[in-house]
């Protein structure tokens, strides 16, 4: 018989800080990601960002970026009615549990209630990451079409999906 987790993402609270700070990362993916503490320090200190803890079980065990400026993502701007998906990671011992689809789909229902005028999640992902890829488009993102090509690891593609979808 298999347990069901609780998942939830919520803002970071400061008793989650060290708990975020010590998420590790699997081989290669600082390269998608970048550094987290830095992407937690920038997202706390820029009032169009929000630092999201994801947690199981009441456990940290991932973290997200929220940007609510369009621009950061696309070189087009986006209706004003969007926000960015940055830097998004699960610890790597959590990795493999199927944990992402809900985390993300868990993403845009808190987005869609906390935020309801916010009509569209984007985000840009590396093309040479066809994890991330193929657990975007399992949560109902689809590509844009946009390629970007300044990422970290190369190429990067635009998806988009509907809030509240």
């Amino acid at each position: 018989m298999t347990s069901v987790l609780d998942l939830r993402v919520v803002p970071v609270a400061p008793s989650q800080r060290g708990a975020i700070r010590a998420l590790r990362l699997a081989p290669g993916q600082a390269d998608y990601v970048g550094d987290i503490g830095l992407n937690l320090d920038s997202a706390e200190s820029d009032p169009d960002s929000e630092a999201m803890a994801i947690l199981a079980d009441g456990v940290v065990v991932g973290f997200y970026r929220l940007d609510h400026r369009p621009t950061a993502v696309s070189r087009r701007r986006l209706d004003g009615r969007c926000a960015v998906l940055r830097a998004l990671v699960i610890d790597q011992d959590w990795q493999g549990r199927g944990l992402a689809r809900q985390v993300l789909l868990s993403c845009c229902n808190d987005l869609a209630r906390r935020h309801p005028a916010c009509r569209l999640l984007a985000l840009n992902v590396d093309c040479r990451n066809t994890a991330a890829a193929r657990a975007y488009r399992g949560a109902g993102f689809v590509d844009s079409g946009e390629l970007h090509a300044g990422g970290r690891a190369g190429p990067q593609r635009l998806l988009l999906r509907a809030v509240g979808a």
